[in-house]
């Protein structure tokens, strides 16, 4: 992806979310922290001068059925919104689905599931479920042509489409997740990234243990191939 970088608001975003994020996670906790942190990080992709580029509408759901990895915050954060917002009936499908694609995606490489398209658990009648709770790779998914999305969903072996971003919305929902990551990291949490499935399966199937080992700042995924993820624009900060 090449595009000229906002260096003044990727600094300010990184600046602004290491300090709030780090003070809220000391004093609320990583999991109230995260969700207070995800309240900003819609507020600047939505303030992005770019934003109204966007072609990402409710109903459109190519990328729903694309790889997405995530956190162990919200791995917990998406377990407690469906733990409240679900009836049984919906917590009983979620988890079946959930297992089917663990199930399935324990077998693949990182390359493998980027060809392999497999709807979310999370995704009914076209539209997201858990939109409020939704990872932070799905909020900054954006396209400023769903054409590439389609294209992706129905050729998913040709690793090398690229939709078109609106890159000031790339930018500064990026720079937001660097920033809340590090000050996670900073705080001693992992923050290792996991295929969702593969993740919420095994928090689900041992819930209390898969917590203990969060809140006392070890791995938390145990047995689960987790990546590093190296921030995209605090190093460039750094220069």
């Amino acid at each position: 992806m090449e595009f000229a970088i906002d260096f003044a608001t990727v600094r300010k975003v990184i600046s602004q979310e290491l300090k709030q994020a780090g003070a809220e996670i000391a004093a609320l906790g990583p999991l109230r922290a995260y969700q207070h942190s995800l309240e900003r990080h819609d507020e600047r992709l939505a303030q992005a001068p770019d934003a109204n580029t966007l072609a990402c509408t409710a109903g459109c759901s190519w990328c729903c059925y694309f790889s997405v990895d995530v956190r162990p915050v919200e791995v917990f954060n998406i377990l407690q919104f469906v733990a409240r917002e679900f009836t049984a009936e919906e917590q009983q499908r979620v988890s079946h689905e959930i297992e089917v694609n663990s199930i399935e995606l324990k077998q693949l490489d990182e390359l493998e599931r980027m060809r392999r398209n497999i709807k979310c658990p999370f995704l009914v009648a076209g539209r997201c479920s858990i939109y409020a709770a939704r990872p932070q790779t799905c909020r900054n998914y954006h396209a400023t042509n769903a054409a590439g999305c389609q294209q992706s969903f129905e050729e998913p072996d040709n690793v090398d489409i690229a939709p078109e971003y609106a890159p000031l919305v790339y930018q500064a929902g990026a720079a937001h997740v660097d920033a809340f990551s590090k000050a996670m990291s900073d705080a001693g949490y992992d923050v290792m990234a996991f295929e969702l499935n593969t993740a919420l399966a095994q928090a689900m199937a041992q819930p209390e243990i898969v917590r203990q080992r969060f809140e006392a700042k070890q791995p938390v995924f145990v047995g689960l191939a987790g990546t590093v993820v190296a921030t995209e624009f605090i190093e460039q900060d750094d220069d």
